[in-house]
């Protein structure tokens, strides 16, 4: 049988490491991960071996009750056992960062996967309301891999000078900027792409921002 879908046979990888096995596909190897990490509840779309998924909520009563409160995207799955594990979300772009006794926040609606050697906890952005859709993202610090996911290939910028993002294109930046809500007037041309506009993400300091080439994806209409 030949077929250029043989092109994308399955990469091997180190183990316990994260690799892309395509720009829209994670591959995990659990063997030497530590026997476990963490992945956002439903992203498996396959696995090889003896695998166990176990929901997770979002990590202790405390991050449960935060989570609860702020409506943070972070329901989580802890993977365990032996073997491939192969993970994606809606076709999105996805990226591997590698932390080394580093720290960095990310919109937890964009967390896909990370080594259990992370700790993590869910702040609120500066500034922030529920009328401003409340800003609530995910700081992982320590060493280990984090796998983010991007609706639209992203742009990093370099924040030297105040950078203004739309909150829901924001997918992660350095945790050294200094962050907070902007509330700006609507303008004519805006009306009608919904209440978001009217609220940025300010970041300040030095640092970067990695901004999705979207404002996340359409919400479903309604049937009635």
């Amino acid at each position: 049988m030949r077929s250029s879908l043989f092109n994308h046979e399955e990469r091997s990888v180190e183990p316990g490491s994260f690799q892309l096995q395509n720009e829209r596909m994670l591959k995990v190897d659990l063997t030497g991960s530590g026997g476990f990490f963490f992945a956002k509840q439903g992203s498996m779309v396959a696995y090889q071996g003896d695998v166990d998924f176990a929901y997770e909520g979002a990590g202790g009563l405390g991050k449960l009750f935060k989570k609860a409160f702020t409506g943070e995207g972070m329901s989580l799955m802890k993977v365990s056992g032996s073997g491939d594990v192969f993970l994606a979300q809606d076709a999105d772009e996805i990226f591997v960062l590698y932390l080394e006794d580093e720290a960095v926040t990310v919109n937890g609606k964009n967390v896909l996967a990370f080594d259990s050697t992370l700790k993590w906890d869910i702040n609120r952005t500066e500034g922030a309301s529920m009328l401003s859709g409340g800003l609530f993202n995910t700081t992982f610090t320590g060493t280990g891999a984090l796998a983010v996911t991007a609706y639209g290939t992203p742009v990093v910028l370099n924040v030297d000078v105040p950078t203004y993002v739309d909150m829901q294109s924001a997918v992660l930046w350095s945790t050294s900027l200094q962050s907070s809500i902007r509330k700006t007037a609507k303008l004519g041309a805006v009306i009608g792409r919904g209440s978001g506009e009217a609220y940025q993400l300010a970041l300040s300091g030095k640092g970067i921002v990695v901004v999705q080439a979207s404002e996340g994806h359409p919400v479903p209409a309604a049937h009635g």
